[in-house]
């Protein structure tokens, strides 16, 4: 079964600092790419940041310089390090797996971000 488990989600005040975190189970880690997502009310949900299994990485233009995506893979966790937050940050960010082999999408069930002006 497999499980994506978001947390550090908080309400901060704008400029502040929040690390979420990710943790998987239920498929082989190291060999898939993770992603942030996240979706505001009445907005479509969107990239944050994304990191493949070899550790690239790719972000949003609205979160470059401020967000940093990282994983551990003896942890199976992915993390996203988010400094500088804006009132425009504000959403529940989802963790997602992919697996180009398989092929499988895996999406966590999301956790509230909350920045206050």
């Amino acid at each position: 079964q497999v499980q994506l488990v978001e947390s550090g989600g908080d309400l901060v005040q704008a400029g502040g600092s929040l690390r979420l975190s990710c943790a998987a189970s239920g498929i082989l880690f190291s060999r898939n790419a993770m992603g942030w997502y996240r979706q505001a009310p009445g907005n479509q949900r969107e990239l944050v940041a994304r990191i493949t299994n070899d550790g690239s990485t790719n972000y949003a233009d609205s979160v470059k310089g401020r967000f940093t995506i990282s994983r551990d893979n003896a942890k199976n966790t992915v993390y996203l390090q988010m400094n500088s937050l804006k009132p425009e940050d504000t959403a529940v960010y989802y963790c997602k797996t992919t697996n180009y082999v398989g092929p499988y999408v895996y999406w966590g069930q999301g956790t509230q971000v909350t920045v206050s002006s």
